[in-house]
């Protein structure tokens, strides 16, 4: 059986039939692959210690106390977490509160064991052991809020040797804050769905489309630049969307039935309804469409950008991490309406939206370098920044000898970080899975 890890991580579980060589049925064989991100940052931990009447282990003065923390690993062996700092002469020192990530502590289990040992500092770094505890971070939990959570702190030979004994202090955690910071694969696999848009350069620098030399030129054997880089893209992100239809627009051309020029239509010319089933029908769509309008022009991409930020302003409403949107626009040339992109740009910045840009042909894309933002901040006209980096461009011509996985490896790359930027300004978790329920949803294909 062959799928990919996009179709794994966005079913959560994806049964298939099992095949012998030559495309048979193994009989009625299946297997079934669930998946679980096990390697993810899961956020951090504040703690705040205490101690309380700790045993003096200096002879003319006060313990100079400082406490270790210890994660077990699975062969038992122990790794530091954290040392705090040595508070001189105090047998009940309060430390500074500190940080930790949430791998770092306990692996992300909150089960696995945690050993904590109480230190008197010795400058010569023969420190003299004052006590150990073990907890685990669900027992440490408890300390959220109001509450306090304390243990003994403990002296294995002590308690051997003395009949009364009942611990060397006691140390109590005062305060436990949890800083969640959610993963792409978090917002994915709680059954955040991709919504794909792809909006088609139709302008006449591309050329005319009966002419081989057109960058709209249909070859029987071999798919033009349009299709390559539309193909490329859309079988990464159709993984990721549970209904598999994608929304197809065009811009630069005249179209029917008055062929006035239009800047946002649906290549399949149902306005209704501009949603084509699967990337194959947005292909269908692009190539019955091409004899029937005329190229023409100007290059305007803000309409287009408006008209999926309007949709996507709709989803954010909904205050839920449901639905993202990328737009991919699939250009010859320059920009004509700059100011006004640069404007729809800030504005999508604030939405649950990317927008990819493939620069198609050997035109001067100088500009679009200014929309990727990667060199300087994009500002729109008036001189507001952009809440978020929202656009990445790639000139095609650097991959035309590259395979369609180079691309889209390339193209989405800063996909999963724009999810996870937008959904945490918002401060949107990731929805609860819901098992088995959707058919599937970018882990970064790479």
């Amino acid at each position: 059986m062959e799928c990919t890890v996009g179709q794994i991580v966005a079913q959560k579980r994806v049964t298939k039939p099992l095949f012998l060589k030559y495309g048979k049925f193994a009989g009625k064989s299946t297997i079934t692959v669930i998946s679980e991100e096990i390697s993810g940052n899961n956020g951090y931990v504040e703690l705040a210690f205490r101690a309380k009447k700790l045993d003096d282990k200096d002879l003319f003065s006060k313990s100079d106390p400082f406490l270790e923390i210890y994660r077990i690993d699975d062969d038992r062996s122990e790794q530091l977490v954290y040392r705090t700092e040595v508070v001189k002469n105090n047998l009940s020192p309060i430390w500074e509160p500190f940080k930790v990530s949430l791998n770092s502590l306990c692996s992300c289990e909150e089960k696995r064991r945690l050993r904590c040992v109480v230190w008197d500092y010795d400058s010569r770094g023969k420190h003299d052991f004052i006590g150990e505890f073990f907890t685990t971070f669900e027992e440490m939990q408890k300390a959220m809020g109001e509450n306090k959570v304390q243990w003994d702190c403990m002296n294995p030979k002590y308690k051997l040797k003395k009949r009364n004994y009942k611990n060397s202090g006691v140390v109590v955690l005062l305060d436990l804050k949890i800083h969640r910071v959610y993963s792409f694969l978090d917002y994915i696999m709680g059954g955040c769905q991709i919504h794909f848009t792809v909006a088609i350069d139709f302008t006449a620098s591309n050329g005319d489309p009966r002419n081989s030399c057109s960058l709209h030129y249909i070859n029987p054997y071999q798919p033009n630049e349009y299709l390559k880089a539309l193909v490329a893209v859309g079988e990464i992100c159709q993984d990721y969307d549970s209904d598999k239809k994608f929304s197809a627009l065009g811009f630069g051309a005249r179209i029917p039935p008055k062929y006035e020029v239009s800047h946002d239509f649906a290549i399949n010319f149902n306005p209704d309804n501009d949603e084509c089933e699967g990337i194959q029908g947005v292909v269908e769509s692009y190539q019955s469409c091409l004899p029937k309008i005329q190229l023409y022009g100007p290059t305007n991409v803000a309409p287009i950008i408006s008209k999926v930020a309007r949709v996507a302003a709709d989803e954010e409403r909904t205050k839920e991490a449901s639905q993202y949107f990328i737009l991919l626009i699939l250009t010859d040339g320059v920009v004509t309406d700059m100011a006004d992109t640069r404007e729809a740009i800030v504005r999508a910045s604030y939405l649950p939206m990317s927008i990819i840009i493939v620069g198609v042909g050997n035109a001067d894309f100088t500009d679009m370098q200014i929309l990727d933002g990667d060199d300087g901040i994009l500002r729109s006209p008036k001189g507001e920044p952009v809440l978020r980096d929202i656009v990445q461009f790639v000139p095609f011509r650097e991959f035309k000898n590259a395979s369609p996985t180079a691309l889209a490896k390339c193209v989405l790359a800063e996909v999963p970080k724009q999810v996870v930027e937008y959904y945490s300004y918002k401060a949107f978790p990731p929805r609860c899975p819901q098992p088995d329920t959707h058919d599937s949803n970018l882990s970064s294909p790479q």
